[in-house]
């Protein structure tokens, strides 16, 4: 009984702490629409970084602590443009719809298994960062979830980041818990919580529906209201509890 009572408080100290932090992020400077979409030009820092420059200094500490454990973490992606993101969605699309038979909607669903819909990626933000072990040599794509699991090249990345992202300010983003719905699991991408975090809810007070409708790209008129409220709902907002 006692050692239940002991882990309730616990627990409810964790999540106490939790929202503090969070209430503490959310304290920051305005970001505006075109900054959120990535249709602005942002001030970017480090070679091979590329994220904002609180971000910036936050992962070059935690890149430093990391290799002090054998462990050497390189960005294999972090900011990107609206028109980048544009580009990957049309050629995926294409792609699926024109190679593969695939029906417009069976395409875009497809899509948004891992890739977001232009003008809603959280690499946008200049904050968000997807990362592998550079020290550990792989073929094929490097960014598949079972090269992060036990036996894998990045597992003993993964532990570490589990055991020390957050002191660093950087947190999982698409977890793999299992009635998270919208992008599937990603044990690579990490978001800078003090920056992405009141960025993330000054989007979602926004009109992200009429924003989307207002855009016009390849398999665009295919975006139903219903389809986009039920994207803004499951892979937009549906992530680590710790990033709302």
């Amino acid at each position: 009984m006692l050692r239940r009572s002991f882990i309730l408080k616990i627990n409810l100290i964790i999540i106490l702490v939790l929202t503090m932090q969070t209430t503490a992020w959310s304290q920051t400077a305005e970001f505006d629409i075109p900054e959120l979409m990535g249709k602005a030009e942002l001030e970017l820092y480090g070679e091979g970084i590329n994220l904002r420059k609180e971000a910036h200094d936050a992962f070059v500490e935690m890149k430093k602590a990391a290799y002090q454990d054998g462990i050497s973490i390189e960005i294999v992606s972090s900011y990107r443009s609206f028109d980048r993101q544009l580009a990957i969605f049309e050629r995926k699309y294409l792609q699926y719809t024109e190679d593969d038979g695939m029906e417009p909607l069976q395409a875009i669903d497809k899509i948004i298994e891992y890739s977001t819909i232009p003008g809603t990626s959280r690499h946008h933000w200049g904050t968000d960062i997807d990362i592998i072990d550079s020290s550990k040599k792989t073929e094929g794509d490097v960014l598949v979830p079972s090269k992060f699991e036990e036996g894998g090249p990045y597992a003993d990345l993964k532990a570490w980041m589990d055991e020390h992202a957050r002191e660093y300010g950087f947190y999982l983003v698409y977890t793999n818990e299992p009635k998270r719905r919208g992008f599937k699991y990603e044990p690579w991408h990490y978001s800078y919580a003090p920056l992405s975090v009141p960025m993330l809810e000054i989007f979602r007070k926004k009109n992200i529906l009429q924003l989307l409708v207002e855009e016009d790209f390849i398999g665009s008129e295919f975006l139903t209201t219903g389809f986009i409220k039920t994207y803004i709902r499951d892979n937009i907002l549906d992530i680590n509890r710790v990033l709302l």
